[in-house]
Formats: C-alpha cells, sequence, structure tokens
C-alpha cells in the first residue's frame, strides 16, 4: 500500500480531475480519497438547499414591516360545482 498526496485545483464546474501515475499496470485497486480543503480555502456564498442565498432569511426578515403589503382583493373563487358543469375535474392532482 502507498500513500500519495497531491494538490490539485477544483474548476468553476465543482468537478475534480485526477491523473495519477501509480506505475502499477493490468490490476485492480481500491482507491481512497479524502478532500480536504486547502487552509486558504475561504467558502463562497452559494446557494444551498432550494436555491436560496445563504443568510437569505436571516438578511432579509422583517424588511417589510415600515411598509407591509397591501392586498387590493382577494381575488376570484370558483364554485367546484361550475368547474365541473364546464367538464373540468376536481381530482386534487389537477390543482382544483
Amino acid at each position: 500500500m502507498e500513500t500519495i498526496t497531491i494538490n490539485s485545483h477544483v474548476g468553476q464546474d465543482g468537478i475534480l480531475r485526477l491523473d495519477i501515475p501509480v506505475n502499477i499496470s493490468n490490476a485492480d485497486l481500491t482507491v481512497t480519497i479524502i478532500v480536504k480543503p486547502s487552509d486558504n480555502y475561504q467558502q463562497e456564498s452559494k446557494p444551498k438547499g432550494k436555491g436560496w442565498p445563504a443568510n437569505f432569511f436571516e438578511e432579509t426578515s422583517g424588511c417589510l414591516k415600515d411598509s407591509p403589503l397591501i392586498i387590493d382583493s382577494e381575488g376570484v373563487f370558483y364554485d367546484l360545482e361550475d368547474l365541473t358543469m364546464l367538464g373540468f375535474s376536481t381530482n386534487p392532482t389537477y390543482g382544483f
């Protein structure tokens, strides 16, 4: 068993590409990779979870407290019976 330590760079695409000469040919190998950021690595503010930027909710929570949103009307509501007469399904999978 041999331990090989290399320094490499991950490109903009986030994919690490490795070309490591091992001086072994025509053999099956078990390769173990440990990914450790370098000491000067700084995490960028990238979207996490469902695409929200880091600290989005902490930075925007309460931002409308001085000028709240005003809703003019509650919109148009349809009677489900009227929709079925028009040929629409009341099945919940269709959003009605």
